[in-house]
């Protein structure tokens, strides 16, 4: 019978102690960031995943934590939409593709360009290294150094080392999003 009075507990504290949280998921183009929030979404990885256009919006609900995503693209012709997205969130999660390291240099211009925006100082910032599973892929200290976060000293800034594709660090990176909100 503890199944049933976990269940029971879970149950009531989603009602009284539930929480809101309200991200924005930038990067480069083909980083993951759209298979991040399918995987948040539903669980499951799938490869046929259509480039997103502007933006894409999902609610998400994981325990007693409500999401809302915004998925904004990464094409460069939409990274000046990025700060829009991200003015008044809670936390706003970057997606690297870990095994493009060539790649890095831009994705340090574009991080750096976007936190700079003086309304957006203080948001936390959550740096993952997606396609952790490809083999040559930077461990979490290679993105820290090649994207600078050491230097980033106006919000708590964290990296994590990811893969869509097996959930890896799924549920340390859901905890992290759901201290972030209200």
């Amino acid at each position: 019978m503890p199944t049933f009075f976990t269940t029971i507990y879970h149950w009531f504290a989603g009602l009284f102690f539930s929480k809101h949280a309200e991200i924005s998921v930038v990067g480069l183009q083909a980083s993951g960031k759209t298979s991040f929030v399918n995987v948040l979404g539903s669980g499951q990885w799938s490869e046929d995943v259509v480039p997103t256009v502007a933006f894409n919006l999902r609610r998400v609900r994981k325990g007693n934590v409500t999401l809302r995503i915004w998925d904004v693209a990464g094409q460069p012709k939409f990274r000046s939409m990025w700060e829009r997205y991200c003015n008044g969130v809670d936390a706003i999660v970057f997606v690297v593709d870990s095994s493009d390291k060539e790649k890095f240099d831009t994705a340090r211009f574009e991080l750096h360009g976007l936190i700079s925006h003086p309304h957006l100082g203080g948001v936390p910032l959550l740096v993952l290294g997606n396609k952790s599973d490809v083999d040559g892929h930077a461990t979490v200290e290679e993105l820290i150094a090649a994207l600078h976060l050491t230097k980033i000293k106006n919000r708590p800034v964290s990296c994590y080392s990811c893969s869509m594709r097996n959930s890896h660090n799924l549920d340390i990176i859901i905890q992290w999003l759901s201290e972030r909100g209200h």
